[in-house]
């Protein structure tokens, strides 16, 4: 019965979230545009399926990837689990599993994530062919994994946040300047597409389970931040790939021309 009622409580909430793109769209299209919809049944239908899908997502986000994050970042920093007797003297090293799993969770959500599917496919069609749908997805989800173990490493030593973004951010600069034109606009589209509906509850979760667990840092000030990583990387990866293979397609030797 308590499921019932809070899937009902997020559903109305739900309504009242979609409410205002409806209005938009439909105000726009009836008042400026003054055209009635096409397939006008075929939206409305899409929109129930938007409603019911996004309120049994919200409400599985609280029922099951929220806690099951802030479960799995408590045991993997249990004292017990790492074999330390003495928690005042933790060395950042003890914690290799909470990078190995920080690493795993990151490229498998983001591979699963829907909105970046999404991207791989359009991308894969505008450019004929030339941009691979798994080769960006696997670019994307690495760059995601690849954060997601700096940014636990950090929340683990308790540095700055601002200096990982800002340094990061300066190699992104850097290489957008040396990277094949084609790819730059689609990689930095690409570090937005990870803070979608898969990857970023489970991030959060993590991040706060981390700081909350282990001593001495703020749930405020060390657990969030996570989401920043998981955007910067995959730019960074993406750019690389792109990079690298421009590389490798310049080292190939050219076919001497027939007779």
């Amino acid at each position: 019965m308590n499921t019932l009622l809070g899937l009902l409580h997020t559903g109305m909430r739900t309504i009242w979230d979609l409410l205002p793109i409806a209005l938009i769209i439909f105000g726009f299209q009836f008042l400026y545009l003054q055209r009635p919809v096409p397939n006008l049944k075929k939206v409305l239908l899409g929109f129930f399926y938007v409603l019911v899908g996004l309120a049994f997502f919200l409400e599985g986000l609280e029922l099951a990837l929220f806690p099951l994050g802030k479960t799995m970042a408590a045991q993997l920093t249990d004292p017990e689990f790492l074999g330390i007797v003495h928690t005042e003297n933790i060395h950042w090293l003890d914690y290799y599993w909470v990078y190995a799993f920080a690493f795993a969770i990151g490229y498998a959500t983001t591979v699963a994530e829907p909105a970046l599917l999404a991207v791989a496919i359009k991308a894969n069609e505008v450019s004929g062919g030339a941009i691979g749908i798994w080769g960006l997805r696997n670019a994307v989800a690495l760059g995601v994994a690849l954060g997601l173990v700096l940014g636990t490493w950090r929340i683990v030593t308790g540095y700055p946040l601002h200096w990982f973004i800002i340094s990061g951010y300066l190699i992104v600069l850097i290489q957008t300047v040396f990277a094949p034109r084609m790819i730059v606009a689609l990689a930095y589209d690409s570090g937005g597409v990870t803070t979608s509906t898969v990857t970023v509850p489970l991030v959060a979760a993590l991040g706060l389970g981390l700081a909350h667990n282990i001593p001495g840092r703020s749930a405020l000030i060390d657990g969030f931040g996570l989401i920043a990583f998981a955007s910067l990387f995959p730019i960074m990866t993406v750019l690389a790939h792109a990079q690298i293979a421009q590389w490798r397609a310049g080292r190939q030797p050219l076919s001497s021309p027939e007779n």
